[in-house]
């Protein structure tokens, strides 16, 4: 039996073919291969099918109903059949309410095995997995583990299926390693040629960077770097101000600009650019493609990727959505002919620079890495349905209310203090940063600052820097906090008050 064969190719099983099917290969363990494990890929599909106060067509959420139509489809096309599957737990009651709904965000909240005695507020950096989720991806492992015949088995599923939570076809999305993973994948396979210019920020994480560095250095390419607007408390920003810097960048460089990268959210501040607007006002009436660095807004924004426009967008599927490491998510425009009429004087724009697949489908080329880690990406795909079912429009309400709260008691509690996240709505993010000390530069006490909080207090965040000005010679250091769905008000007033009392005791 080839393992082709062992796929049901175009519906879902029904539960009493399944017991048939099962206790068939039950009776043919010397012959086939004995043990598989579960695809989990319908599991908060079925806890919503179970609630009889919901039905999955009377959603008004077009992404939600293809989301449960293409999932249920999929599931029954790509779950093997074997005996001994790992078993499924009982079911929890789904999740229903809005973002004022407290019982809802305190179901929410004991879905996550987080240490008790700490306040996790790190998100930026990894997530945490739901209880559930991360029962089954144990599970899987377990499985494979005990029995590896077999069990290699495409993820190329699972990416149709989470795409639509994300306002992308199902032949658009790839599940990658992580936001790194995907920004590599598009620039160093793009066919840059000398005197190229690659338009990106002051801002950018090492993961976008690094590549950049790269082609200028393969090719020849220009990475001009703009100095993007940094909020530092005093004037405000506006959405303008980003426009217009892209704008003239372009109007400076012309013809020449053939890609433009930047970061959704930037980690530095958790300032979010008006990426939409980059992408229509400014990339693509210029015949520029663009790539976004979205490792902060998978999970905490509700996206939609054919509203932003962009060519091609990575990101992170272990920060904010709460996945397992390395995993993440690759968004490649309509298989990037958009890219082809743009850069139609290159006869092969892109090149699939990592793949082990002869497939002529880019989805497939992308996806198809060697061996994947399966247990992974569902649990990825596991966790994107509880977002689903939850709702990413609440979700991403929830997360900047939190934000907006956070921001408001920072500055009751240090008036003095520069704030570098904007508390403008359609600027904020689940990042806030700031720095309550009179020297913005020294890290060394900012540091101390952040681990005397988590040892003394039970709070953990993180530290960051970068420059306000491109030409500024010294960082400025900032601490960096992450409020999330798990988190609620008490945490947020507990961590200003803690950082308070430990700022007095270190003055």
């Amino acid at each position: 039996m080839s393992r082709s064969d062992m796929f049901i190719p175009e519906k879902t099983l029904d539960i009493g073919i399944f017991k048939k099917v099962h206790s068939t290969l039950e009776n043919l363990k010397n012959i086939a291969p004995s043990k598989q494990f579960q695809s989990t890929t319908n599991y908060f599909e079925r806890r919503r099918m179970n609630n009889e106060n919901k039905s999955v067509t009377s959603s008004p959420d077009r992404r939600r109903f293809l989301k449960t139509s293409m999932g249920l489809a999929i599931a029954g096309a790509g779950t093997m059949i074997f005996p001994n599957t790992v078993s499924a737990e009982p079911m929890a009651t789904g999740f229903s309410g809005h973002n004022s709904d407290r019982k809802l965000w305190d179901k929410v909240r004991k879905e996550f095995v987080l240490n008790k005695r700490t306040t996790y507020m790190n998100i930026g950096t990894t997530g945490s997995m739901p209880k559930d989720v991360l029962k089954r991806y144990n599970d899987n492992n377990e499985m494979i583990a005990k029995d590896p015949w077999q069990t290699s088995v495409s993820t190329i599923d699972l990416a149709k299926q989470v795409a639509p939570d994300f306002g992308a076809d199902g032949h658009e999305l790839v599940l990658s390693r992580n936001t790194t993973d995907g920004l590599n994948s598009i620039i160093n396979g793009l066919q840059f040629e000398a005197g190229d210019v690659i338009l990106t920020t002051h801002h950018e994480h090492g993961g976008a960077k690094t590549p950049l560095d790269h082609v200028s250095e393969r090719y020849g390419v220009d990475v001009i770097e703009i100095e993007i607007p940094v909020y530092t408390g005093g004037d405000m920003i506006t959405q303008d101000d980003f426009v217009n810097a892209f704008a003239d960048a372009v109007a400076e460089h012309g013809s020449r600009v053939r890609l433009i990268v930047f970061s959704h959210i930037t980690y530095t501040t958790g300032t979010t650019l008006p990426a939409e607007r980059i992408c229509k006002e400014v990339a693509i009436p210029n015949r520029i493609p663009t790539l976004i660095d979205g490792a902060h807004t998978t999970g905490m924004l509700n996206l939609n990727f054919h509203d932003i426009d962009c060519d091609f967008y990575a990101g992170s599927g272990h920060k904010w959505q709460c996945g397992a490491g390395a995993t993440g998510f690759l968004y490649i425009r309509n298989d990037a002919r958009r890219l082809a009429r743009f850069w139609n004087d290159r006869d092969t724009p892109l090149w699939c620079i990592n793949s082990s697949s002869s497939s002529t489908e880019l989805q497939a080329k992308f996806q198809s890495i060697g061996q994947d880690h399966y247990p992974a990406k569902q649990a990825l795909v596991d966790s994107c349905a509880m977002w689903e079912e939850i709702g990413r429009d609440v979700i991403e309400a929830r997360i900047l209310d939190l934000s907006e709260l956070c921001k408001l008691e920072l500055v009751a509690a240090f008036p003095d203090a520069p704030l570098y996240a904007p508390n403008t709505r359609n600027l904020s993010s689940g990042l806030t940063t700031f720095n309550p000390f009179y020297d913005q530069y020294d890290g060394v006490l900012l540091t101390e600052f952040r681990d005397r909080l988590r040892e003394e207090y039970g709070y953990i965040i993180r530290t960051t820097n970068f420059k306000v000005k491109a030409d500024d010679v010294q960082n400025r250091q900032a601490l960096r906090i992450s409020t999330h769905l798990f988190h609620n008000g008490d945490d947020v007033k507990g961590l200003v008050k803690s950082m308070a009392r430990l700022f007095r005791d270190m003055s």
